[in-house]
């Protein structure tokens, strides 16, 4: 049975989503038994299609790229009315990301769980915003709220920790969870100032034109919110994270922590002590001697500190868009493994 997929966004993710669809189609069929339809797509840019047989995924992407439009297939609707309408099973949520109130994607996501639709999405607005309440929706419905992308792209971190991981307690989770300050940081350790390192990770697509979500911590601390929510089973409120970024970190302390052996690190944190909930995002001087020291560049890693086997660290990339469109694949596989 193919699985009938809606998008609601066509940017970076949709669009890498739909590249690694068209380039590993035969495989994932051959090797997974997955069969897929990408039957809707809607996006406040380029508009809305609809083809109840499945869409023409290389036309939609050169038709974007040649005519900033969708041409054939269209359709009048918006977003929500594509949920509703449309013969998909699974909605995948990839508009912009609202930290403040999560709107429209936390509309979207009750949408498509009212309309008994599975829901796939590495936005961070719904998943840290109102993950708990969302997930009971989704429950009562039969569906899925599928997130793995919300935390570090395609690295996984909720999967490991539900999968290869299941049977541990998990204690803490400590990491680096954004990949634009760490760039930052490892740039300044080079010599580069604060303004220099930003303009190049601006100039790489590394950073938005503004960095304040990034820079300020306020994304690592929607990801410690999911972590914590989600694999501690509590219910932390994204304002209850103590938050500091990077901005006022100069190069005379990189250069004093270097006579340290230590380094500079944005670091978000939980920790479940005695049933009390302790969540941080800050700079913190790591010792060169842990693993979280040596992850430069815009690479992200998390350890958690297990019961059962103690810390296990995890590195691996956390933006991209061959990087997300995977994580959002590895949701779509999960789901199609499970009916």
């Amino acid at each position: 049975m193919k699985q009938k997929i809606a998008l609601i966004g066509f940017g970076t993710v949709a669009q890498g989503l739909c590249e690694i669809l068209i380039n590993k189609k035969n495989e994932l069929a051959k090797k997974y038994n997955y069969r897929y339809e990408i039957v809707a797509v809607s996006d406040l840019r380029f508009g809305s299609v609809y083809n109840p047989d499945g869409l023409n995924l290389k036309r939609l992407l050169k038709e974007v790229k040649e005519k900033g439009k969708f041409i054939k297939d269209r359709v009048d609707w918006s977003a929500i009315e594509t949920i509703e309408k449309s013969n998909s099973d699974v909605v995948c949520e990839l508009a912009y990301t609202n930290l403040k109130d999560g709107q429209p994607a936390i509309k979207h996501c009750e949408t498509a769980f009212k309309n008994k639709k599975h829901v796939v999405t590495s936005n961070k607005g719904p998943a840290a915003l109102a993950y708990r309440r969302l997930k009971r929706l989704a429950d009562k419905n039969g569906v899925k709220f599928m997130i793995e992308g919300t935390v570090l792209s395609g690295t996984p971190v909720l999967n490991l920790a539900e999968g290869p991981l299941a049977g541990n307690k998990i204690i803490s989770a400590k990491g680096i969870l954004n990949g634009t300050t760490n760039y930052i940081l490892t740039k300044m350790e080079e010599g580069m100032s604060y303004e220099d390192a930003l303009k190049e990770a601006q100039k790489l697509g590394y950073a938005e034109a503004d960095p304040t979500n990034d820079v300020k911590g306020y994304d690592a601390r929607a990801k410690i919110t999911i972590l914590a929510n989600v694999l501690m089973n509590v219910n932390l409120n994204m304002a209850e994270v103590k938050c500091k970024g990077i901005t006022k970190i100069t190069l005379k302390e990189i250069a004093e922590a270097k006579k340290k052996n230590a380094r500079w690190k944005l670091i978000g944190s939980v920790e479940n002590k005695n049933g009390k909930i302790k969540a941080y995002v800050k700079p913190e001087l790591i010792p060169l001697d842990h693993p979280l020291a040596g992850v430069m560049g815009s690479t992200n890693a998390l350890t958690f500190t297990t019961d059962l086997l103690g810390d296990v660290t995890i590195v691996g990339k956390g933006a991209g868009k061959i990087e997300t469109g995977f994580s959002i694949l590895t949701d779509l596989l999960a789901l199609n493994n499970s009916e």
